[in-house]
């Protein structure tokens, strides 16, 4: 039996639901009850619920996945969803044309039928319409005159207008989504929430210690923090919808008194960011994922650079230069270091202690070094791929090294954390940035194997141009090459390592360090800390036991590489 589409008074209706959002995303190939029709939700259909007889969904626009137009279940699936009252059903597009049988049953009956853009997919779909019908439900207020759905910045502004105080938007993990101009004087807590991008660790544990966000999921309403003698006075309030907590709104005196009726006005713009913030939910991040896939191809050197390169805004003329940022150790000030490198790299046994790689504080440093390259390198594009950060910047004059120079500043303000950044070969244009990538990688290594040799093992932050550890850069690429040869090649080194990791002697090290100071016996003994007598019976025990002789050349040679390669296997 057919079913009316359930009435929906003041809701959103399918015209609503396709003018919000945005043109190409649909293709209406037949509504024959019109587009003014009420819509009451946005559903993934699974086509296996049609067996259930008493499936319904009235007023629902389905999406279907599986089904594409061309296909011959898809008037089968059109009936089923009329038989359900759907008001609209999508499908996605097909290799042929639209079969005439699927057109005349879609003028025929009551379901409206719309084909889904070929360049768009179904997640952005669902989010850009779920949006829109949060954005077009008469029971929330409109979006403030002028904005654009989802400028929370925008948003934020105009909320501060209303309450005459300065606003801050926040999501659920109190990480600051906007955050409205300053016109008079701020707080220091404000000054660090949006300097930090959150708010301070230790003030969330304060607020949730006093029981106040609790009380803000949980009331719907205005909560007041009263002004004391470090911060002016603060009223928030969440933002939520269909009984999901979206983030919350925070108004704070900015060296005046908040409005008579602050409290109503955020009540009002509470329901009124609800769209704003589900389309930062949809497709904010949509946008977000688009970008940063669009870095990675530009990164890669993947075909249509030059495209990729107009859309991101990066300048079209070079040279330009890549950086590569790890985080590779944080370090409580009160405690000892953790242990565990934040970064991946070639050389596993040359990490010095660290913070393992899921490590929140080093993710918040990553994202404070983005925000200061954004705001020291104009022009840059940056991207977060396996705990490290990558920054492109186009250097016109020739300038390799600087914007490394200029990150130093911000990392040396980083005493709890240990940060490499390693500036690669200038790309005369796009098509080397990849290689440029590729040489700002080894640079970090460097400074990684620099670090791992640090006295005492405490390693600092360090930052460097591939031009200024060239020759080291060019030794980790030969022992990389020769490494697999190596490992199936049994020499005089092999038997010298193997006994020292049996019996714990330091035949190698007192190799590797005579060969470090060119041969000079005191310098070596002085750097193992033992007396040179000591040293020279264990050159000569290495020559006696496994044929070791370091006066030939061509055993130095072998030597000084083999016991590079085992430091890296420990």
């Amino acid at each position: 039996m057919d079913r009316e589409p359930t009435p929906h008074p003041g809701g959103p209706t399918l015209a609503h639901l396709l003018t919000l959002a945005g043109p190409g995303l649909l293709d209406v190939v037949a509504a024959p009850l019109g587009t003014d029709v009420p819509v009451a939700d946005v559903t993934v259909h699974d086509v296996g619920e049609e067996r259930d007889d008493g499936w319904t969904a009235p007023g629902h626009v389905l999406l279907t996945p599986g089904t594409p137009a061309d296909s011959p279940e898809a008037v089968d699936v059109l009936r089923a969803a009329e038989r359900a009252g759907a008001a609209a059903l999508v499908l996605r597009p097909g290799a042929r044309r639209l079969r005439t049988a699927l057109a005349e049953a879609a003028a025929q009956g009551r379901t409206a039928l719309l084909i889904r853009s070929p360049d768009t997919g179904w997640t952005e779909v669902l989010g850009r319409l779920r949006t829109a019908l949060v954005a077009g439900d008469a029971t929330a207020p409109p979006p403030a005159d002028g904005l654009r759905l989802g400028d929370l910045a925008g948003l934020a502004n105009t909320v501060a207008d209303l309450v005459g105080g300065a606003i801050t938007i926040e999501d659920p993990r109190s990480r600051v989504l906007a955050y409205s101009r300053l016109e008079h004087g701020a707080d220091p807590l404000r000054t660090l929430t949006i300097l930090g991008q959150e708010v301070p660790r230790w003030r969330v544990a304060e607020l949730r210690e006093r029981g106040f966000f609790q009380a803000l999921w949980s009331s719907g309403d205005v909560v007041r923090l009263p002004a004391d003698d470090r911060y002016a006075e603060r009223l928030a309030i969440a933002v939520q919808h269909g009984g999901e907590v979206l983030g919350s709104l925070w108004a704070a005196a900015d060296g005046r008194p908040l409005a008579a009726d602050a409290a109503a006005a955020l009540r009002t713009a509470a329901r009124a960011a609800v769209p704003h913030l589900v389309h930062h939910e949809t497709c904010g991040r949509e946008e977000a994922g688009r970008r940063e896939q669009a870095v990675r191809d530009l990164l890669e050197g993947r075909p249509g650079a030059q495209r990729t390169a107009r859309a991101l805004g990066v300048p079209p003329e070079g040279p330009y230069t890549l950086l590569v940022v790890e985080v590779h150790g944080t370090r409580d000030p009160a405690g000892p270091a953790p242990t565990g490198p934040t970064g991946t790299g070639r050389s596993r046994p040359a990490a010095p202690a660290g913070a393992p790689p899921g490590d929140a504080t080093g993710h918040r440093v990553l994202d404070m070094l983005a925000l200061q390259a954004a705001a020291y390198l104009p022009g840059c594009v940056t991207t977060r791929s396996d705990g490290r950060l990558f920054v492109l910047v186009s250097t016109p004059g020739g300038a390799g090294a600087n914007p490394a120079r200029r990150l130093a500043a911000t990392v040396r303000s980083l005493p709890h954390s240990v940060v490499f950044a390693g500036a690669g070969r200038q790309a005369a244009d796009l098509s080397e940035v990849a290689a440029s990538r590729a040489s700002a990688e080894l640079v970090v290594r460097v400074l990684r194997e620099r670090a791992a040799r640090a006295p005492g093992g405490s390693p600092a932050s360090a930052c460097a141009a591939y031009q200024e550890v060239a020759a080291e850069a060019a030794l980790l690429q030969v022992l990389d090459r020769i490494e697999p040869l190596w490992q199936g090649t049994p020499s005089p080194v092999h038997a010298m390592v193997a006994h020292d990791r049996a019996h714990g002697s330091a035949y190698g090290d007192s190799v590797a360090a005579y060969l470090a100071e060119f041969g000079d016996t005191r310098a070596a003994a002085l750097s193992l800390n033992v007396h040179p007598n000591t040293l020279r019976y264990r050159l000569r025990r290495a020559r006696e036991l496994f044929g070791v002789d370091v006066s030939d050349p061509a055993g130095r040679l072998l030597a000084d590489l083999g016991l590079r390669l085992a430091r890296r296997d420990g």
